[in-house]
């Protein structure tokens, strides 16, 4: 899923592979559209706030929109990463569900979801391998056609499968505080945490004063900041290896709001708690 699509936007469904020969971190992602994997080779590992996931070859697992985390693609055995991912639009899920109705009893899902491996899901993934000789991705209207291929064989194999796909809606409110708690480390733009927890900007950045006494940005450099010093102190991480899971554009912004706050740079830090620990 290297391809991500701008939130609240609506999009075509879209059928693609991903074939990476080296270990590839997604950042963060928030789709705005479901989405399934089908792993060819190597491992795939869904990261959240507080906890991972691995899944190898032959795994189908199903990412919900607007669900905060990241992706790690990793080669195997010699093999280079591969995968088919398929992402579904809410006009086709509208149209597919219509005649099947989801059952508001059962809940909303949280978080991915791994299918039931079935013969007849593993031929449809295996199929569409020829077509991406050609390309890497599939046509729109071939796409489509696809799609509601993969609908119907995942409605017949895994009912479990509409918690998901039939659940339409926009985030609802949540608790701000909790929510922030949990995800700060995830480099998102005000616009999508207020989205996520569902307020305006305004709302949210009058809601964060009043729960937190500072604002937004001021509050998310701080917290990534003790991250990151917790992990290269604590953990003996390398500054280099901290700065993306802490939530931080990039090392050089890293770099300097470290120095600012603590006085020296990262790399200090970790000098300085090897001699302070050899001297013990």
């Amino acid at each position: 899923m290297d391809k991500q699509q701008p939130g609240g936007g609506t999009t075509k469904g879209r059928v693609f592979v991903s074939c990476k020969h080296e270990k590839h971190y997604s950042r963060e992602l928030v789709l705005d559209q479901h989405a399934l994997v089908y792993i060819f080779a190597g491992t795939l590992e869904i990261t959240y706030a507080d906890r991972s996931f691995r899944f190898g070859p032959g795994a189908v697992v199903i990412i919900p929109n607007n669900e905060l985390g990241r992706l790690l693609k990793m080669p195997a055995n010699d093999e280079p990463f591969r995968s088919v991912s398929l992402l579904f639009p809410m006009e086709t899920l509208q149209r597919f569900y219509r005649s099947r109705p989801f059952n508001q009893a059962d809940g909303k899902w949280v978080g991915h979801m791994e299918v039931n491996r079935h013969p007849l899901l593993e031929s449809f993934f295996q199929s569409l391998m020829p077509y991406f000789n050609l390309q890497d991705e599939l046509l729109p209207d071939l796409a489509e056609i696809k799609i509601n291929e993969c609908l119907t064989l995942l409605d017949n194999f895994d009912p479990r499968i509409r918690r998901i796909l039939a659940a339409l809606h926009e985030p609802g409110k949540v608790d701000l505080a909790e929510f922030m708690e949990r995800n700060f480390m995830f480099n998102l733009s005000l616009e999508k945490f207020s989205y996520l927890t569902g307020r305006s900007l305004t709302t949210f950045k009058k809601d964060f004063k009043n729960i937190f006494h500072t604002t937004p940005g001021r509050w998310l450099i701080k917290k990534r900041l003790e991250r990151a010093h917790y992990l290269i102190v604590i953990q003996k991480q390398k500054p280099v290896d901290v700065y993306i899971d802490a939530g931080f554009e990039n090392l050089a912004h890293f770099s300097a709001a470290f120095k600012k706050q603590f006085g020296c740079n990262a790399s200090q830090i970790t000098h300085l708690t090897i001699n302070d620990s050899s001297n013990e």
